[in-house]
């Protein structure tokens, strides 16, 4: 760098990039910290919110909902088939295609893990005004759709690979 170029740190956008960061660690660790008597982990209970929410969704729709591969699906969905909490059942039309639920003890466990998350998440933002709260959520959503926008505009390795 010369001396006529800013430093990254020095630009408001970048400033922003590491706020969300820094941010989203936090939470993470907040959560997992108020969640662990419950014996679960944030992605255990990003798994039990969405079958809460969408129950018999297939395990390839949650994982492409929740931003992750198939590998740590195939890691995460035992544990909780383990303990109970979920079960998963062939589909009905396509064998094939897996279909997954919450037991009865895991809608338990999550509404008592939704509880706590609600809890920390007033706490956290209870000084902050709904105006304000709305405007994060909002350029978090232009943020979302900005690097969606660029990972579907990058070339698919395996597409290429097909055409060697």
């Amino acid at each position: 760098m010369n001396k006529n170029q800013a430093f990254p740190w020095d630009h408001p956008r970048f400033r922003s990039w590491i706020g969300v960061g820094r941010a989203c660690q936090l939470m993470q660790q907040a959560m997992g910290r108020a969640i662990a008597d419950l014996g679960i982990k944030p992605p255990h209970l990003d798994i039990l919110i969405n079958l809460y929410r969408f129950d018999g969704i297939s395990q390839q729709d949650l994982a492409r909902k929740l931003l992750v591969g198939r590998s740590n699906m195939s890691m995460l969905l035992p544990q909780l088939e383990k303990r109970g909490l979920i079960e998963r059942r062939a589909d009905a039309k396509d064998k094939r295609v897996l279909r997954l639920s919450l037991t009865g003890t895991g809608r338990s466990l999550t509404e008592e893990a939704m509880a706590i998350q609600t809890g920390l998440i007033d706490r956290t933002l209870s000084q902050a005004p709904a105006e304000r709260c709305l405007a994060v959520a909002e350029a978090m959503e232009d943020i979302i759709r900005i690097l969606q926008t660029m990972e579907s505009d990058e070339p698919d390795d395996s597409l290429l690979a097909k055409t060697r």
